[in-house]
């Protein structure tokens, strides 16, 4: 999972539940309550958890890390240890109301198969994904001319875990050319929304889809 991914949201003194990411906010408004939910590659569990208990989902996820997993039990979330290029086979047609791949494809070996996939077993797909050509990493490329470092996407070339390089355009042609329908897409940049060239601008793209 991503830098991101692996931060947790840390409690707040009073026992409050802890702040929601934005990137989080976003995803939990676009599912409707009462649904059910399968996220692929769901870390730590803190996404479902919210989604389970603030818009009474019923939420499973599939996760490969093991320490991650031992934390969603801890949050009595039903999770199955697997691989995300593989674990959808035994799922039945639009099980699920929404199936999420937030900050998990770019990791995938075979992403087009893993959202056709997760397109066949759910009526809608969630996909949030890293944008390897928003401004601050095209300046440092072409200033330093150096793969880019940032806070979305912390690692060196040699101990990244993203297999994948791609911009919130190439997944637009992506979808374009396997006839998905991009329902919603949101350009995010630290803690808000980006209105205009989403591409050069936003961090992150969130994204939902049906077939």
């Amino acid at each position: 999972m991503s830098e991101q991914d692996k931060n947790k949201e840390a409690a707040p003194a009073t026992g409050r539940s802890p702040q929601l990411r934005f990137d989080h906010k976003v995803i939990m408004g676009l599912i409707e309550p009462n649904s059910k939910v399968l996220d692929l590659g769901c870390g730590d569990g803190t996404l479902l958890s919210r989604l389970i208990q603030e818009k009474g989902c019923h939420g499973t996820g599939i996760e490969i890390d093991e320490k991650a997993i031992y934390q969603c039990v801890a949050k009595g979330l039903t999770v199955s240890h697997g691989d995300i290029d593989s674990g959808l086979a035994d799922y039945s047609n639009k099980r699920f109301d929404y199936v999420i791949l937030h900050e998990s494809l770019q990791q995938v070996l075979n992403p087009r198969r893993v959202i056709l996939e997760s397109l066949r077993v759910g009526k809608k797909v969630i996909v949030g994904i890293p944008n390897f050509c928003h401004s601050w990493a095209r300046l440092q490329i072409f200033f330093w001319g150096r793969v880019p470092v940032t806070k979305e996407l912390p690692y060196q070339w040699y101990d990244t875990p993203n297999l994948r390089f791609l911009s919130l355009k190439d997944f637009r042609y992506f979808c374009r050319g396997e006839k998905i329908k991009i329902l919603k897409e949101v350009g995010i940049v630290g803690n808000r929304a980006v209105r205009f060239r989403r591409n050069l601008f936003s961090n992150v793209g969130i994204y939902l889809l049906e077939k």
